[in-house]
């Protein structure tokens, strides 16, 4: 298993991402939607936005999954942060940077992934990573791949809007 790397210029990334103000943040009904229109538009069992901290990648929202949170080191949003474009793996099992990954070898492995990297719009720095898995090997074809990006950019377009919507209190 390879972990993924820093961002090249990681602290800079980090101050961004504290900056959002919305790590362990609640809920919020604009961001669920994403979620949920994606595994019911792409038929996967688990969509997420996901913010890249230090050690952690947390979930903004998430369907499919039943924590809010996993180890960065493990993550296969933490490579895709590092993606200029759609990083996608068809099938796992066949990719040996995931070879004994723990999400490969769960009771329900992860074996198929596509993230996309969501930018801050100022700096440019990726701070999150929108992302769908599945079950099963896949590939996604064009119209599901128009779908995907549609959502990945209504995702980022979310992520961006003013900071008073991602207080502590919503």
């Amino acid at each position: 298993m390879h972990k993924p790397s820093p961002h090249p210029k990681e602290e800079e990334r980090l101050n961004i991402v504290k900056a959002l103000n919305i790590l362990d943040t609640k809920p919020e009904e604009r961001f669920d939607k994403i979620t949920k229109m994606a595994t019911e538009r792409l038929h996967v069992p688990i969509s997420t936005i996901t913010i890249i901290d230090k050690d952690r990648e947390w979930f903004k929202s998430y369907k499919g999954l039943s924590r809010s949170e996993s180890p960065r080191d493990v993550s296969f949003c933490g490579h895709a942060l590092l993606m200029s474009d759609i990083f996608m793996i068809e099938d796992t099992l066949k990719d040996e940077r995931f070879e004994n990954h723990p999400q490969t070898k769960a009771p329900l492995p992860i074996r198929f992934y596509a993230g996309i990297n969501l930018k801050h719009k100022q700096s440019g720095f990726p701070v999150g990573v929108f992302c769908i898995k599945d079950y099963k090997p896949r590939t996604l074809h064009l119209n599901e791949l128009e779908i995907f990006l549609e959502l990945a950019k209504e995702a980022e377009y979310q992520l961006n809007k003013e900071k008073t919507l991602h207080s502590k209190d919503n």
